[in-house]
């Protein structure tokens, strides 16, 4: 005969609690586990990007990151080209951002600055962009016009 389990009811807040509590963690951590990584370049410039190209990926971004390696960043994949924005909130490290077309062709370059609500506006119909460490790009002496290549279809 096997030994019956017993529910203790004062136990079940504290486990609650416990779940409750560990949940963010979980999801941030599911959520970023989830996104594949892949290298472009950026004119002749190698940069491994994160791929965020669902709603969820591309609403998180690099949000509670506290640090970035030099040569990461971030793919953002639209659906369907636009004048897209982004903005800081729950970011914490500084950004560039590129937005591209379509053809890899960089529209424009913009920097960002954590915590804020700024929009930072593609200056064309953009398919992608790309958010890396403030001042990669300048770094690197990439402007606009110039081309990212190795981007995945959308």
């Amino acid at each position: 005969m096997m030994p019956s389990l017993r529910f203790d009811r004062a136990f079940a807040p504290m486990v609650l609690a416990a779940a409750l509590a560990a949940a963010p963690a979980l999801a941030q951590d599911a959520l970023t586990a989830k996104l594949r990584t892949i290298p472009v370049k950026v004119g002749a410039h190698a940069l491994r990007v994160e791929v965020a190209d669902s709603d969820a990926t591309r609403a998180r971004g690099l949000m509670y990151r506290q640090a970035m390696a030099q040569n990461d960043g971030m793919l953002f994949i639209f659906e369907d080209p636009g004048y897209h924005s982004m903005w800081m909130q729950n970011t914490y490290i500084p950004l560039s951002v590129a937005f591209i077309d379509g053809e890899g062709k960089i529209l424009n370059i913009l920097d960002m600055e954590p915590k804020t609500t700024d929009t930072h506006t593609a200056a064309g119909p953009a398919r992608y962009a790309i958010e890396t460490n403030k001042g990669w790009f300048a770094q690197k002496k990439i402007k606009p016009g110039d081309k990212v290549t190795g981007l995945p279809k959308p």
